[in-house]
């Protein structure tokens, strides 16, 4: 690996080695691992941790065998998205893999919710590391990584993306979806490994990483997430929740907009202009015109210049936007220049009527008229 240039991307993790594009090629052909050393690595032992977690998050933790991988999120009551985790359990020991940003969050939840369950919750980031990878025909074996197997099982995060999880749902309706290849992994590594592991395999930086995932419409806590998410808005009832395991914090929320509701706001993503050499920043406000007037519809939430798509962004806005109008987002300012907005071409990931699934019959009107 050479020397890494920082800025903006996964906070701590270097955005790039000198050429983003080249290392975006190199890491979807599964040739190129991420350097993932500052995520923050929990470890959860003791016989009630799959029943326990399961009880206070979105996914059916239960249904893990060992060696599986999945998905949760942490709901606010009201059902919003607090924390998302990846999930590995190796018989003995369930492996969270949570957004660094939040980590100390969780933890601290996790406690106040422990009551008189048998799990003792560790804080393992100063032994092991995360390093990510596409797995790829002909590219990085996974048998090749000095993966972790502190309980003979090797610690290897197999990102359910890639499908509808049991239990799941799926809002967008393409004819294939993006993230059918968006084949993730994040291999855990004894963090006296890592430099070996660096040495004997390119590297690509977190923008190769985020351009990937921001073309598999692939949503995460950093990016996706603010004060009123919920997971409908970004389709991820299809990898992190489970329709039907039963009461967990949040689940009736989940249960009303799916079956009677409509999700307020829709993911979308977004083709930007690029003519001019800007991309937006994560946040960046996006308007339509209606009647004539440009109203501000929602905001981006991940950016990305993609090696064959150009530039790309994801973004939520207001559901009852026109799914065939442009959108403009705003453009970086700087100093002594004016505002200015970029055209950008929505691709719809939710759609519109999203929810209301449930088949309700209509009941007859008292004193109505019979046939």
């Amino acid at each position: 690996m050479t020397e890494a240039t920082r800025g903006p991307g996964d906070p701590g993790v270097p955005a790039h080695y000198g050429n983003p594009l080249r290392e975006q090629r190199v890491l979807d052909a599964g040739k190129a691992l991420v350097d993932l050393s500052t995520r923050t690595v929990l470890e959860l032992r003791g016989e009630d941790r799959l029943t326990w977690l399961n009880s206070i998050t979105s996914g059916l933790v239960t249904a893990l065998a060992v060696g599986d991988s999945g998905e949760t999120l942490v709901l606010s009551p009201q059902g919003r998205i607090e924390h998302a985790a990846g999930l590995i359990d190796d018989g003995v020991s369930l492996w969270l893999l949570p957004e660094s940003s939040s980590a100390e969050a969780l933890v601290s939840w996790l406690l106040k919710m422990r009551f008189r369950a048998r799990v003792e919750i560790l804080d393992r980031t100063e032994d092991l590391a995360v390093i990510g990878l596409l797995e790829r025909d002909g590219g990085i074996a996974l048998e090749a990584l000095p993966a972790a197997a502190p309980n003979g099982v090797p610690l290897i995060w197999r990102d359910p993306w890639t499908h509808v999880v049991d239990g799941g749902w799926q809002y967008s309706r393409p004819e294939t979806h993006p993230g059918v290849d968006f084949t993730w992994r994040e291999v855990l590594v004894p963090r006296s490994a890592l430099a070996e592991v660096a040495a004997a395999h390119p590297a690509a930086g977190s923008l190769a990483a985020e351009a990937l995932r921001v073309a598999a419409w692939r949503p995460r806590e950093l990016s996706e997430v603010d004060d009123h998410a919920i997971p409908h808005e970004t389709d991820w009832l299809r990898s992190a929740v489970h329709l039907n395991k039963g009461c967990y914090r949040g689940q009736e929320t989940i249960a009303k907009v799916h079956n009677l509701g409509h999700p307020p706001r829709r993911f979308v993503q977004l083709h930007l202009d690029g003519s001019e050499g800007f991309l937006p920043e994560p946040g960046a406000e996006i308007r339509a015109f209606r009647d004539g007037e440009p109203r501000i519809v929602g905001k981006v939430t991940s950016v990305a210049n993609h090696y064959e798509f150009g530039p790309i962004a994801l973004g939520l806005i207001r559901r009852a936007v026109d799914p065939a109008i442009e959108l403009e987002v705003a453009r970086p300012v700087g100093e002594n220049e004016e505002p200015g907005w970029l055209a950008a071409a929505q691709e719809i990931i939710v759609p519109s009527d999203a929810g209301s699934v449930a088949d309700i019959p209509r009941l007859p009107r008292i004193g109505g008229r019979r046939a």
